[in-house]
């Protein structure tokens, strides 16, 4: 079921916001409570920090709990968080979730063990661990493009057995997964919580089943991103496809850049915030080729709201 407008649960568009930096490259407040702003009066859902697109691992764990205990003062409960809690190993997750937990989060989202590819079973007794052990809501994040797969019999026996394990935040972009995994879990708990974080198939997506997303496009073009979820849930179908029509060019042109999420960094620049510089190192070759999707970007973005504008009257 699509989220209702107030309602406190894991429903509708997480933006999985980036972090600013400084000229120093030290965490900026300002700026991010600005965009917080920003977001929640565009009428965004929740919030999604310390997740890719937020470029976790490229801060220290200190600075993650920082950045969470920024996010939810700031935010004072106006929308709910889905905080990203991934770190290195098993102890260190609980203990952040836990952190979380005692910050006042309503969920963590755990990606599955990276940098070592492990078996189904492994990965089931990683997310087992922490689903005993952690003082808040789990939600599983499956993105096996840099982690270790969670497939649908893994996800369907963590859901079944662990009140805890609230939801999947899938960002594969595969439909039929979802479907399956839809179709696994929901007539045995209907309160499990099925969220898609691969911008280019929100609306379908959506259509199927899903309960909402965590998608970066939201954080530059939450008009957008809010039109298709609002029309998919009044079943303006036709006009959801539409919608997802505009935001797929977008979306393809700001994770064309190599250093991911650079892409989306520039997006939030031509809507007029300057997060600063990345933590990763870049060749001036690839500083330019970010310069020319910025400028591409700026043109795509200006036509887009635009064409939804206009949409919007008719």
């Amino acid at each position: 079921m699509l989220r209702e407008h107030g309602t406190p649960d894991l429903c509708g568009l997480f933006v999985p916001n980036i972090t600013p930096t400084d000229k120093k490259g030290r965490l900026d407040r300002e700026k991010m409570c600005g965009y917080i702003d920003w977001l929640i009066e565009s009428g965004i859902h929740g919030l999604y920090p310390n997740g890719s697109t937020g470029e976790f691992l490229r801060f220290t764990a200190a600075e993650r709990r920082e950045i969470m205990s920024i996010v939810v003062e700031h935010v004072a409960g106006r929308i709910p968080i889905l905080a990203g809690a991934a770190e290195a190993n098993v102890q260190e997750t609980i203990d952040t979730c836990n952190f979380y937990a005692d910050l006042g989060v309503r969920a963590v989202a755990i990606v599955s063990p990276y940098y070592y590819r492990l078996s189904s079973n492994a990965v089931y007794c990683f997310f087992a661990e922490i689903a005993k052990a952690a003082r808040i809501d789990v939600t599983l994040y499956n993105i096996p493009m840099f982690a270790s797969p969670i497939d649908v019999e893994t996800i369907t026996r963590l859901a079944l057995e662990f009140p805890r394990v609230v939801g999947i935040k899938d960002s594969s972009g595969d439909l039929p997964n979802m479907m399956r995994m839809i179709a696994a879990i929901r007539p045995q708990r209907a309160d499990f919580r099925f969220l898609t974080g691969w911008d280019a198939s929100l609306a379908a997506m959506l259509m199927i089943g899903c309960d909402g997303g965590t998608n970066a496009t939201s954080g530059v073009v939450p008009e957008l991103t809010l039109a298709i979820y609002d029309a998919v849930a009044s079943g303006r179908f036709r006009e959801a496809i539409d919608l997802q029509h505009l935001l797929l060019p977008l979306f393809d042109l700001m994770i064309s850049t190599a250093e991911f999420p650079e892409g989306f960094r520039r997006g939030t620049a031509v809507r007029g915030w300057d997060f600063g510089a990345s933590r990763q190192p870049v060749s001036d070759a690839s500083i330019r080729a970010a310069d020319e999707v910025q400028d591409k970007l700026a043109i795509l973005v200006e036509k887009t709201l635009l064409q939804l504008k206009s949409q919007n009257k008719n």
